[in-house]
């Protein structure tokens, strides 16, 4: 019996991309790979750094590696995580410095990577922590993930990596792909670049910024032949969705409004993908999708996708701001990917019980 193949996606929302952790760490080590086959992993930001960590995992274990990829995704966000006093004191004192300007108790100063006032007060900073995967995204990056090692373990039928960024001079979306031989550090660093913290990132003439104004995550792609090539497109895609979907109350006050405004674009390009997933499998139900509309759109797809998401639970989407993006306190990531745990345990029940319900239901007598 062919296993159902399965795409994760994951999306970018900064530290909060915890939660990732927690919900990929559940999925692997409740040996989902073993269940379904994962055709493809995608991400923005954060949440590409994390698929990455899981993508490379899958590639690794299957040639024998004994560090599980749940261990190989949660060693990494430790290094993320503060774990110094000073690292602990920095950290804290600027992100309550952020939660103060939004909130107008602080006057709010237009700066960039490149200004002299920033440039200064990274000198200051930086010679303060002892661990340069904390500060250096890329020093981070070449610790957990050995991208020279990783073409000896790339097979065919290896499953693709996506990663979003967007070209700051172009103006368009940007997928690189694994299938592609396009997914680097540097990509990776493309897609994480925040241009109020970090600068463009520069690969292959290109110049890219935060995947967030791009594809958060990449979905769409799942279904296209360019970027998935000789790969199957998968029956299933699960989104690990960080920003918040619904809110309670329209915000009125200065830092609310801000909050909200970025949930809101965070979840832009992700609404419009799915729109356009449910607009391909009401062509697909209709038999209406024309060779033509798949050569247009290079689709490489005959049966209705199902979409199924893994969320915050309410209690803890309810405590956090957009400077908890940026909080990196043991706790705060602590409290991130316990919950991200418990509701991919949650999720991989309710799979459960519906094939349970099914399998029920197709051995069951039918009436006439």
């Amino acid at each position: 019996m062919r296993r159902k193949r399965i795409a994760i996606a994951c999306q970018g929302g900064g530290s909060q991309c915890a939660f990732v952790a927690g919900a990929l760490k559940t999925l692997f080590a409740e040996r989902v790979h073993s269940r379904f086959k994962i055709v493809g992993l995608s991400g923005t930001s954060g949440g590409a750094l994390t698929a990455a960590l899981a993508w490379a995992g899958l590639l690794r274990e299957s040639y024998g590696d004994p560090i599980s990829i749940e261990d190989k995704v949660l060693g990494c966000w430790k290094d993320l995580t503060a774990q110094t006093p000073t690292e602990t004191f920095i950290d804290g004192f600027f992100v309550q410095l952020q939660r103060f300007v939004e909130g107008g108790l602080l006057p709010s100063f237009a700066s960039s990577p490149s200004s002299l006032q920033f440039k200064f007060c990274s000198q200051v900073v930086a010679p303060l922590f002892c661990r340069p995967e904390f500060t250096d995204l890329g020093a981070l990056i070449d610790k957990h993930l050995n991208f020279a090692a990783l073409p000896d373990v790339l097979e065919p039928e290896a499953p693709v990596l996506l990663v979003g960024a967007a070209d700051v001079l172009q103006g368009t979306f940007k997928i690189f792909s694994s299938a592609r031989a396009e997914v680097s550090a540097q990509a990776l660093l493309a897609s994480a670049a925040i241009p109020t913290l970090f600068p463009a990132v520069w690969v292959d003439g290109h110049a890219y910024w935060d995947g967030i104004f791009s594809s958060n995550p990449p979905i769409f792609g799942f279904l296209q032949e360019a970027y998935m090539t000789n790969h199957h497109v998968p029956d299933e895609i699960w989104i690990i969705q960080v920003n918040r979907a619904e809110h309670d109350f329209v915000p009125e006050q200065p830092s609310d409004i801000f909050d909200r405004r970025n949930h809101l674009a965070g979840n832009l390009s992700l609404r419009h993908e799915l729109q356009l997933i449910e607009m391909v499998n009401y062509l697909i139900r209709e038999g209406a999708l024309t060779e033509a509309f798949r050569t247009r759109f290079g689709l490489d797809t005959g049966e209705p996708i199902t979409v199924r998401f893994i969320r915050m639970s309410e209690e803890l989407q309810r405590g956090l701001d957009y400077p908890s993006k940026l909080s990196r306190q043991p706790a705060h990531i602590a409290a991130l990917v316990a919950d991200g745990e418990a509701r991919a345990r949650a999720f991989l029940a309710d799979i459960d019980k519906a094939e349970l319900s099914t399998s029920m239901f197709e051995g069951a007598p039918q009436l006439h």
